[in-house]
């Protein structure tokens, strides 16, 4: 059931932002509807299969570091549920209106809800309810990227009509028929719609299918613990590259005592001291850094763990890491040594931070087939609803080259983004420099939907979570 909660979030995540890839190039008639919408899937698979988690886990760690070591409970079960259920509704109301909103915004607002709600019953500050900083970042990309798309987009027509103000690229496809008598784009034009579209499709699933893949692993750890803590195929290099950090992380804590002692209590603790109710504490860091090295003594193959130390590893790891990314922004600490921390937080969570291949493989055709069933309202509102006239093809050509390059450089940082705002804010940015407007009525409704899908979104989690907590006990 969990399983099928968040691949219908990845599904109808297909009927909204996969949509937006082929949007132009079935508009302009460069592409057939059922090749365009093969091709993208193809390419989204790609995209997810080749690009890695890096998006995923920045989704996951929104989530306090409590919630995330104790998944595997009923409370841990009730977020999961809470924040998919949200999200699911949320983006199946605003595709059955056509709007493009961003699966990204709700998904996001989904997990801010949940987190929040979550201070409230645990009684934990609320400034500590989510990573503010994780969270801040990822606002700042979501709000940067659209306005980006519709500058640069705008930007480029603007060159194209510039220094080729004749050429056939500045016609719609009723345009090109009329005039022409052809149906489809000029060669170059077609290939670069092509092109631009398949590379949009291939950044959209290396992106917006890592958050599906992200939100699998929750699910997976939650229900099957013993299987999913800790990556059991992981190499003996990689245990020793994690058995190795913990011992640096030590040595680094040692070499920094004049600035952390206080807060990290060094030497004020004794192995034995980790209370029976595990929670992360940086006080607690150096009973946790022995604790893990000694159950990872001699450990080549986690297979070879029991169920219960595979969980307490995971919840060690978590929890050094997440002490280690607030002793990074201690003001006292060197800046040569906060790089250090960061190289030391990464082969921490090498066999933590993963993904099993058949789950990239699920969310990949999740996203696919949602493309191929839902996608003619989207392409509709993108073709035709944004500008007052039809879409050329320097417009469509423009938006997707300016899509693809801004979802690839969010995805080098990490950083989730928008699909649908990022290409429909670039059509309107064409659509603008044109010279043919844009409709108000579409305009406003995008931008409202925009605003309300994250506040809407936290309100839908935080009510879900908060009666699916007290249903769970």
């Amino acid at each position: 059931m969990a399983l099928s909660f968040v691949l219908a979030f990845e599904f109808i995540n297909g009927f909204h932002d996969t949509a937006n890839a082929v949007a132009t190039v079935i508009y302009t008639k460069a592409m057939p509807p059922r090749v365009a919408v093969v091709c993208s899937g193809i390419f989204n698979f790609l995209g997810v299969l080749l690009g890695g988690v890096g998006v995923a886990y920045a989704i996951v760690h929104l989530l306090p570091v409590e919630l995330l070591i104790n998944v595997s409970t009923g409370h841990g079960l009730a977020m999961v549920f809470s924040l998919l259920a949200a999200a699911i509704l949320w983006n199946f109301g605003t595709w059955y209106f056509g709007i493009p909103a961003s699966s990204s915004h709700t998904l996001i607002g989904s997990i801010l809800g949940v987190g929040l709600t979550n201070a409230v019953l645990t009684g934990v500050p609320v400034a500590e309810g989510i990573n503010w900083k994780k969270a801040t970042d990822i606002m700042i990309s979501l709000v940067v990227s659209p306005t980006a798309g519709f500058l640069l987009a705008g930007l480029m027509l603007w060159l194209f009509r510039r220094y080729l103000p004749l050429s056939k690229m500045h016609k719609t496809p009723e345009m090109r028929r009329l005039d022409d008598g052809k149906k489809h784009p000029p060669f170059w034009n077609r290939l670069a719609l092509v092109l631009s579209a398949m590379g949009v499709s291939f950044v959209h699933g290396s992106n917006d299918g890592q958050k599906g893949i992200g939100l699998i692993m929750l699910v997976l750890i939650g229900i099957v613990p013993a299987k999913f803590v800790l990556d059991l195929d992981a190499t003996p290099y990689q245990i020793e590259r994690t058995r190795d950090a913990a011992a640096h992380l030590a040595q680094f804590y040692q070499r920094n005592q004049a600035h952390l002692s206080d807060y990290l209590a060094l030497g004020k603790r004794t192995q034995s001291e980790l209370p029976a109710k595990f929670k992360c504490e940086p006080t607690l860091t150096e009973p946790t850094i022995f604790a893990l090295q000694a159950a990872l003594n001699g450990v080549n193959n986690y297979n070879t763990l029991a169920p219960e130390t595979r969980q307490q590893v995971r919840r060690y790891l978590l929890c050094l890491d997440d002490t280690a990314k607030k002793v990074a922004k201690l003001p006292k600490l060197p800046k040569r040594e906060v790089a250090d921390l960061e190289k030391l937080r990464k082969d921490l969570t090498t066999t933590t931070e993963y993904a099993p291949v058949w789950v990239i493989v699920a969310v990949a055709l999740a996203l696919g087939i949602g493309t191929m069933v839902g996608w003619k309202r989207v392409v509709e509102t993108v073709g035709e609803r944004i500008g007052r006239q039809g879409m050329t093809y320097a417009q469509g050509m423009c938006a997707q080259i300016v899509a693809a390059c801004s979802i690839g450089l969010a995805n080098v940082f990490s950083l989730p983004v928008s699909t649908t705002h990022v290409l429909s804010s670039g059509v309107a940015g064409t659509m603008v420099v044109g010279g043919s407007g844009v409709q108000g009525g579409t305009v406003r409704t995008i931008l409202i939907a925009w605003v309300l899908t994250l506040p809407s979104s936290m309100a839908l989690a935080a009510g879900l979570f908060w009666i699916l907590t007290h249903i769970l006990g």
